[in-house]
C-alpha cells in the first residue's frame, strides 16, 4: 500500500514539474520577438510546450525524455525562438540521477555542437556573433554541469540510503538468526537433561531385570533405544549450531576444505564450477556454503552413498547450486523433512531464492537451489 502511494505521488510530482516548466517556457516564448512565419511560429510554440511536458515521463524513460527535449530545443531555436533550454537541463538532471551518465554526456556534447548551427540557419536577425552569443545564453556549459552534478549527487545519496536499508535488514536477519540459535541451544540443553534422566532410568530398570533373571519388557527396551537415539540426534544438532556460531563467514571459497573433509570420512566428492566465477554478496556465499555442507552431512549420515557431486553455476542474475549423490533414495519416495532441510529452506527463502530437495530419477538424492545475486547486498 505504501509503495503504491509513493508511486502515485512520484507521478504527480513529475506532472507538476512538467506543467510548471512548460508554463515558464511558454511565458518566455510569448514575451520574445519571433520573426518566423505564422505557421512555423505555431510549430515553435508547440515544440516549446512539448519540451516541458515531456518531463512528465522523466522518471520512467529518462533517456527518451533527454533525446526528446534536446530535439525540441534544436527545433524551436532553428525556427527562431530564443527560449532558454530549461526543460533540457531538467532532463539532464533526471538522466544522470537514473545513472545514464555517458548517454547524457554524449547527448549534451552533440547538442552543444548542433545548437549554434540551428541558430545560424534560423530566420532571426543579427550577425553571426549575435547568434553565437544567443546560443551561449540559451545553453551554457556551466548550467549543464550544474544539472548533471545535482543529478549525480542525488543518485549517490539514494544509493547510500538503499545500502543503509539493506544493511539494517541484514542486521535484523542476523539478530533473528542468533535469537533462533539461542532458543535452540536452550531447548537442546533442556531436552538433553530430561532425555538423559529417562535413558538412565530405563537402563537401570533393564539392568535390574536382567540381574534378577527376569524377561525385559519390549517397551522398556524401546524406551532405552529411543533415549540413545534422541541423545545422538541432539548432540549432532548442537555440533551444527556450534559450527554456525563459530564460522559465520564461511563462503564459497571454503568449499574445497568442506569437500576435503567429506573425503576423509569416505565420501568421494567432485566440484564443478560453471559460468564466470566472481564475487557474490556475502549472504549468498554463506548460504550456498551451508546448503552444500548440510547436503553432504545428510548424504554421509542417511543416504548410504559412496559419492556426491557438487555443481556451482554463476549466472548473470543468480547463483545456482546442485548437489547429487548416489545413495539409496528412489524416485517417488518423499523426503523426510528433517531439521537440516527445514534450515536450508529458511535460508533460501530469506534471500528470495528457490530450493528443491528430492530423490533423483536415476536413484540417489538431489538438492538444487537458486539464489538471486541482484536483490541481495
Amino acid at each position: 500500500m505504501t509503495t503504491g502511494l509513493s508511486s502515485v505521488w512520484a507521478r504527480v510530482k513529475n506532472w507538476v514539474v512538467a506543467v510548471a516548466v512548460a508554463a515558464v517556457l511558454m511565458i518566455s516564448a510569448l514575451a520574445g520577438d519571433h520573426p518566423a512565419p505564422e505557421g512555423l511560429g505555431l510549430l515553435g510554440f508547440a515544440l516549446v510546450t512539448a519540451s516541458g511536458l515531456a518531463l512528465a515521463a522523466s522518471r520512467r524513460a529518462p533517456v527518451a525524455v533527454l533525446v526528446a527535449t534536446g530535439l525540441c530545443v534544436v527545433g524551436y531555436n532553428a525556427i527562431g525562438f530564443g527560449v532558454p533550454a530549461i526543460a533540457y537541463l531538467f532532463a539532464v538532471y533526471a538522466a544522470v540521477r537514473a545513472g545514464h551518465r555517458l548517454v547524457t554526456l554524449g547527448a549534451s556534447a552533440a547538442l552543444l555542437v548542433v545548437l549554434p548551427l540551428a541558430i545560424m540557419v534560423s530566420p532571426a536577425d543579427g550577425a553571426l556573433k549575435e547568434a553565437l552569443a544567443q546560443s551561449r545564453g540559451v545553453l551554457e556549459l556551466a548550467w549543464l554541469i550544474a544539472a548533471a552534478a545535482a543529478g549525480e549527487a542525488l543518485r549517490q545519496a539514494e544509493r547510500r540510503a538503499d545500502e543503509a536499508e539493506r544493511t539494517r535488514e541484514e542486521t535484523a536477519r542476523l539478530r533473528a538468526t542468533q535469537e533462533r540459535l539461542h532458543i535452540a541451544r536452550e531447548l537442546h540443553d533442556s531436552l538433553t537433561h530430561q532425555i538423559s534422566i529417562i535413558k538412565v532410568q530405563a537402563e537401570v530398570a533393564v539392568h535390574l531385570a536382567r540381574k534378577r533373571g527376569e524377561q525385559v519388557p519390549e517397551s522398556l527396551l524401546a524406551i532405552q533405544e529411543a533415549g540413545r537415539a534422541a541423545t545422538r540426534e541432539l548432540r549432532a544438532t548442537l555440533e551444527t549450531l556450534r559450527d554456525l556460531t563459530k564460522s559465520p563467514s564461511h563462503g564459497l571459497d571454503h568449499l574445497p576444505e568442506l569437500l576435503a573433509g567429506a573425503e576423509k570420512i569416505g565420501l568421494a566428492t567432485t566440484l564443478t564450477i560453471e559460468g564466470d566465477q566472481r564475487d557474490v554478496p556475502e549472504a549468498v556465499g554463506r548460504t550456498a556454503y551451508r546448503i552444500v555442507q548440510e547436503s553432504l552431512t545428510n548424504t554421509a549420515r542417511h543416504a548410504s552413498a559412496a559419492a556426491a557431486a557438487v555443481r556451482i553455476d554463476y549466472r548473470p542474475d543468480a547463483l545456482s547450486i546442485r548437489i547429487d549423490d548416489d545413495g539409496t533414495a528412489r524416485p517417488g519416495a518423499a523426503p523426510v523433512p528433517g531439521v537440516g532441510l527445514l534450515g536450508m529452506h529458511e535460508r533460501v527463502l530469506a534471500l528470495g531464492g528457490r530450493l528443491r530437495a528430492e530423490p533423483r530419477t536415476g536413484g540417489g538424492f538431489t538438492v538444487q537451489a537458486e539464489l538471486p545475486v541482484v536483490r541481495v547486498p
